[in-house]
């Protein structure tokens, strides 16, 4: 094989040092061996061929000259090439000049060969069609119009859908309150006159410039909401809750006001990235227990999982049993147990009841355990705790937290019997829900 390096005489047809046959364009130069320069084939490239110091994963170059048809029999890309920028120099029509400054061929050809292949093509003016819808779509600045066929929602003054919606009115493409709506109050007066002296015409033109900025103001915060889809802000965060997990959820309210200063694009990337780290960080996190637990194969850690689940369901049912045990001279108590049992062996999301005695009196029932039911990871530890006392799931407190804070900052108060108008449960869990919502500062009495 060493003499290769000498094979050939021909400087611009050197030899492949894979196959030793002489390379046809397009071929390959190794960019870190030589000098000798190192020429593959694309067959031996592709099969990842290595001599002495070359190795397949060293930088290379594609070697080619341009000298082969494209379009059509006669020009070759590098013809091409500088027709179009010829035609890009000297103006569509100048064939004159656009056949001097290529040189290799006439005026007739270069129109004939242009109109046929770049103007009368239906592949290219297809594609350049679209493209000019594409660029006109994207660098619209008003509101995209409705199609004909299209009913936009039309919801009613101070209705649920309405306020949801931060009033924006779709039909119109406009809010029905502006932001600094009372902006215009300012010039209601302003009357410029003849004889109005300097300080005073300067006086009105400077009101009437702060009046322009609050219009800039007013439309830079319509446009982020437009444009971050803020406007139904509960459908923005059903969506949320559906594609991210908790810890990203929060980082996205945490970043929402920084929202201002990038376009969505720009934040979505900068949330989905953070979302990849999550779950990277996660996937680490499993590798690791599988490390620790001596595991070194996915094979063992599917069995691995699925004893770790058994073990949890395990821990799961002792600890309730421990809660049952607690009430097993009540025999009502100890059949609540076994239907709720039979429930969750059942794969059913069993009801919870409250335990009560038969004895001298009625007994509290033992705080809820919420091991396991959903929304339990959007609580904090003072919520966990006013749950487990009330024996209710997280969903449903979060679902009545919600409620009572929107009709709280909708009448900017809120009174005992409105929210047990407003929550339709046993108004003891009503009083305890609002009592704890006031302390912690969510809501405020009317």
């Amino acid at each position: 094989m060493d003499r290769l390096a000498s094979f050939g005489t021909d400087p611009f047809k050197p030899p492949c040092r894979g196959c030793s046959t002489y390379l046809v364009e397009p071929f390959i130069k190794c960019a870190e061996c030589g000098p000798p320069s190192f020429y593959l084939c694309l067959q031996c490239f592709t099969r990842g061929f290595e001599y002495k110091k070359h190795q397949s994963d060293h930088k290379y170059e594609i070697m080619q000259t341009s000298d082969f048809p494209v379009l059509e029999p006669g020009w070759t890309a590098q013809e091409e090439m500088a027709l179009l920028e010829a035609v890009m120099d000297c103006g569509f029509g100048n064939w004159q000049d656009v056949a001097y400054q290529m040189r290799t061929k006439t005026k007739e050809e270069c129109e004939c060969h242009y109109m046929k292949h770049f103007i009368n093509n239906p592949l290219f003016s297809s594609t350049l069609l679209s493209l000019r819808q594409m660029e006109d779509a994207r660098t619209a600045d008003s509101a995209i119009p409705f199609k004909p066929t299209d009913d936009p929602p039309r919801p009613t003054f101070d209705s649920v859908l309405s306020r949801d919606m931060a009033g924006y009115m779709p039909a119109r493409a406009d809010f029905m309150e502006e932001f600094d709506n009372y902006a215009e109050w300012d010039l209601k007066d302003i009357d410029f006159v003849d004889d109005d002296s300097d300080i005073l015409h300067a006086l009105k033109i400077a009101v009437v410039d702060i009046y322009h900025s609050r219009l800039k103001e007013r439309q830079r915060r319509k446009k982020i909401i437009r444009d971050h889809g803020l406007i139904n802000l509960r459908k923005f965060q059903t969506v949320l809750e559906r594609r991210y997990p908790k810890e990203v959820q929060d980082l996205y309210e945490a970043m929402r006001r920084f929202a201002r200063v990038v376009g969505p694009i720009e934040h979505d990337k900068f949330i989905e990235s953070h979302a990849l780290e999550f779950e990277l960080r996660r996937e680490i996190r499993r590798l690791q227990e599988y490390r620790q637990a001596g595991i070194r194969s996915f094979c063992s850690a599917k069995v691995y999982e699925r004893v770790k689940r058994v073990r949890e369901d395990e821990r799961r049912k002792r600890t309730m049993l421990c809660d049952a045990l607690q009430y097993i001279q009540d025999g009502r108590a100890c059949r609540q147990w076994l239907h709720k049992q039979a429930a969750i062996d059942a794969g059913i999301t069993p009801v919870v009841t409250t335990i009560t005695t038969t004895g001298t009196g009625r007994r509290s029932a033992p705080p809820l355990n919420l091991t396991g039911l959903p929304g339990t990871e959007k609580l904090n530890e003072r919520e966990k705790e006013l749950c487990q006392v009330v024996r209710l799931v997280p969903g449903a407190y979060l679902e009545y937290k919600q409620a009572l804070l929107n009709e709280c900052r909708r009448q900017g108060g809120l009174r005992l019997a409105q929210a047990r108008a407003l929550i339709k449960i046993d108004v003891n869990k009503t009083r305890k829900i609002y009592d704890f919502l006031i302390k912690e500062g969510y809501i405020n009495k009317a």
